[in-house]
């Protein structure tokens, strides 16, 4: 073997020696991967996992380029939960994203040491998410949409619609950890507006039906339908029956108002997403969930369906028109 050769031999193997350290820092620092749990359904939620992962791209995070996700959905059925979430602390996920208030007592119950940001729809400090809204505390941070809060001026709301309905019916899933909530802001939202609320309970499609048909037997003027996962995953229900029942419903979400429904308010759920990711990108670059406060988005918007109220028979106050963020024609 000439010198030539054995010179050749001995750089190839020195740059394969150098090689080596940095294959396995490579083996040893794999793509963090995010568990997004939430309690919808995926097809019901693809406009909101876009503004996840914008938010995850302002933080200089992609997609299956340097971060991965794996997905949970439970489908409103709340006792998918905690398996789910049970099943993402088993896949050893780098930090939790939850929405919303049901998902996050799931993976909060699942683990006390990954991390995990949230979108609560009730108040976190209340429900014992969180210490504060300043110093969360644990493993737990993220955002508040105090959803159930807007209660009292939904109500209002469909008051000004129906100003001669004195009983407005309230529509709750008993299965949500958030229905007492939701009742309570109901009953006290309505005492102060000198309305009378008859609340009724609705976990399966023939008891939705059961209640529309209870509520205009009692003589409720309008519907008011408690924010919920399952709620929104029969929406095309829900728009069917306040057309064939003639009432007047106020929901919480604007994209039921675009598809049909007369009117909603609450957050923009696009953009709570968005931030929501913006705290998941801080995380994952060592930032601690009891560092970061829990954020409280102050926009709320209300749709109003202008072609549901003539349908409806209803003509929409100056005072509802001019307040609307956007008026469906």
């Amino acid at each position: 073997m000439t010198t030539r050769m054995r010179r050749r031999e001995f750089i190839t193997l020195l740059g394969g020696a150098a090689a080596w350290p940095l294959a396995a820092r490579a083996q040893q620092q794999p793509m963090p991967v995010i568990g997004f749990l939430n309690q919808e359904a995926a097809e019901l939620t693809a406009h909101n996992v876009t503004g996840f992962r914008k938010g995850l791209s302002e933080t200089g995070f992609f997609e299956n380029q340097n971060v991965a996700i794996e997905y949970r959905w439970a489908e409103g059925r709340y006792e998918r939960l905690p398996q789910l979430a049970a099943d993402l602390v088993s896949r050893k996920v780098v930090v939790i994203a939850s929405a919303f208030f049901p998902a996050t007592l799931a993976a909060k119950t699942a683990t006390s040491t990954i991390p995990i940001v949230f979108i609560s729809d009730v108040d976190p400090v209340a429900a014992g998410l969180v210490a504060s809204l300043n110093r969360p505390g644990g493993n737990l941070t993220g955002l508040s949409n105090f959803n159930t809060r807007l209660i009292a001026k939904r109500l209002e709301l469909l008051h000004q619609i129906v100003p001669r309905g004195n009983t407005i019916a309230v529509l709750v899933n008993s299965k949500s950890p958030a229905t007492e909530t939701i009742e309570a802001e109901a009953r006290t939202a309505a005492q102060a507006l000198g309305l009378r609320v008859d609340v009724f309970d609705a976990s399966a499609e023939d008891e939705i039906d059961a209640a529309f048909v209870a509520a205009v037997q009692r003589g409720a003027g309008a519907l008011l339908v408690g924010g919920d996962a399952y709620f929104n995953s029969r929406r095309a229900q829900f728009i069917s029956l306040a057309a064939r029942h003639g009432l007047p419903a106020n929901f919480d979400r604007r994209e039921i108002a675009m598809a049909g429904g007369l009117m909603s308010y609450g957050m923009n759920n696009f953009d709570m997403y968005r931030q929501l990711a913006i705290y998941t990108g801080q995380i994952l670059k060592g930032a601690k969930p009891a560092d970061l406060p829990v954020q409280q988005p102050t926009k709320v918007e209300l749709v109003v369906n202008l072609k549901t109220a003539k349908s409806l028979g209803i003509e929409l106050p100056t005072s509802v028109l001019l307040s609307a963020d956007e008026v469906i024609e």
